[in-house]
């Protein structure tokens, strides 16, 4: 594939140049606001409109389409359409600015975050900022990103890897790229996080800003770290909840949940083995731990039908892989909730897969949310991506022995392998822009170390640590540590980080 940034050089000229240079990481120049060829999209007014049906939000949610390039470097080709949303919220005198937010994902919509956010954060915030979401270029209501997969394909959870099933894993892998090339190969190179870095560019444009304000969950600490590195004159004041290494995005992001989820099973294992009087699986931590891994195996020999307080599992034939992807999210998030799952599997007779049962159907499903994360996972850093299965074999036995609880499915084959390379290289986050890294410290979606890497690369951060906190995502969450709702708020508030890093408590 050639390179975008060479053509974008040809086509427009300087300022063209100076475009291309920012999206490899170069900070922009003050007189280089953004090329010419893009006036048309910097300049757009977008005719607002009450969103959704009268009634169903207030009137004060409006919402709106812009129109962007779909490749920023030929920007007179082919367009994408983004939606908009604002909920103005601030109060005349107070106001700052707008405030941005993703949610995460990659595939979380975001049009109506506003509506959500208005109900976490504090009036001191609300007041200062209007409040806009948008859903990212190719997801949602933004010129959705489709592939045609069926409900088997399109299954979004990680596959543990197996000897047995590896020849249909990678069957399975290379047959769900193919289909998303043959389907949208003209949009995949630009469905990507540097490319919906621009869009919001083009959309702090739109709505009269100089710089916008940012609150980023999850992947969407990414998304504002490459914004950053792209527009750092236009980063104001930045948050990032649950950070991921912005310089190891890909396959990395992946293995990184393995590497976390094992301290964090050690930490759930402490929490629950002081509560044996509860739940009855140890009073010791490695009491507590075995009881997990004996009814792992119990259910790799047959299934367990599952009977207990979760009505979503309700009857379900629970398989060993089940058990550890089911509960490693829940060790984390909600742990006392866990340990009653595990307790209630116990108890809960095994039964005999139904041989009728296929695991999934042919017909075609809506699969615009995966989509859009395999082309933002698979194309960000294709480079990262090993091309030979052998490889994801290899080290999936590997850390699988490293990692037991998750290992052999963060690094078993997925449809990454087969994708198409990026239509540029990964960015470089390595800035001075000042920003607010929060993060838990057994987050096993978002490892410490994570966190701990987005704040080494944006050296003008300041990280807020929660010694002992647990799950995934914090500010803006029910019971967030009260030390983390008062820094954040402060920042987004005032403008001004905290003097040195921060240490709470959960």
């Amino acid at each position: 594939m050639r390179p975008v940034h060479k053509a974008a050089v040809a086509a427009v000229g300087l300022l063209a140049t100076l475009y291309a240079l920012t999206a490899q990481g170069a900070q922009i120049t003050p007189t280089a606001d953004h090329p010419a060829a893009l006036d048309r999209y910097y300049d757009q007014h977008p005719a607002w409109h009450r969103c959704g049906s009268s009634g169903q939000y207030p009137a004060s949610f409006q919402c709106a389409t812009v129109t962007v390039p779909l490749d920023y470097a030929h920007p007179r080709g082919r367009t994408s359409t983004l939606a908009i949303s604002r909920l103005r919220t601030s109060v005349p005198g107070k106001r700052h600015g707008v405030l941005l937010s993703n949610p995460g994902g990659p595939g979380d919509l975001a049009l109506g975050d506003p509506i959500t956010m208005k109900d976490a954060l504090a009036k001191s915030v609300r007041d200062r900022y209007d409040l806009v979401g948008f859903d990212p270029r190719g997801l949602g209501a933004s010129s959705p990103l489709r592939c045609g997969l069926t409900q088997d394909e399109a299954s979004p959870d990680l596959h543990p890897y197996r000897a047995a099933t590896f020849a249909k894993d990678t069957a399975r892998a290379r047959d769900t790229a193919a289909r998303c090339i043959a389907r949208e190969r003209a949009r995949l190179p630009y469905i990507t996080t540097r490319d919906t870095a621009r869009d919001m560019d083009v959309i702090r444009a739109v709505l009269g800003q100089k710089k916008i304000s940012y609150l980023g969950w999850s992947y969407g600490t990414y998304l504002g770290a490459v914004y950053t590195q792209l527009f750092p004159g236009h980063s104001d004041r930045i948050v990032l909840d649950s950070a991921v290494d912005p310089n190891r995005f890909g396959r990395h992001t992946n293995l990184a949940m393995a590497t976390g989820a094992e301290p964090a099973f050690r930490e759930w294992s402490r929490l629950i083995a002081r509560r044996d009087h509860t739940y009855r699986l140890g009073d010791t931590p490695a009491k507590v731990r075995a009881a997990f891994w004996q009814q792992v195996a119990r259910a790799d020999r047959a299934p367990i039908r599952y009977r207990g307080s979760d009505e979503a599992h309700q009857g379900a034939a629970v398989t060993g892989d089940d058990i550890r992807d089911w509960l490693r999210a829940d060790f984390f998030n909600a742990p006392y909730q866990a340990a009653r799952e595990l307790a209630d599997l116990r108890t809960s007779p095994t039964t005999r897969p139904d041989p009728a049962s296929t695991g999934g159907t042919a017909d075609p499903v809506d699969d615009n949310a995966v989509a859009l994360n395999l082309a933002i996972m698979c194309g960000d850093n294709s480079a990262s991506w090993p091309r030979d299965p052998a490889r994801y074999r290899l080290d999936a036995v590997r850390d699988k022995a490293r990692n037991p609880i998750y290992g052999d499915f963060t690094a078993n084959i997925t449809p990454c392998a087969f994708w198409p390379k990026g239509s540029e290289p990964a960015t470089r986050v390595d800035n001075t822009v000042g920003a607010l890294v929060v993060q838990n410290q057994w987050d096993s979606q978002t490892p410490l170390s994570e966190g701990l890497a987005m704040h080494h690369a944006l050296h003008g951060s300041r990280l807020v640590q929660v010694h002992g906190g647990r799950g995934h995502v914090v500010y803006g969450m029910p019971g967030a540590p009260a030390c983390v709702t008062r820094t954040v708020n402060a920042y987004l508030t005032t403008g001004r980080l905290p003097v040195h890093d921060v240490s709470c408590r959960s």
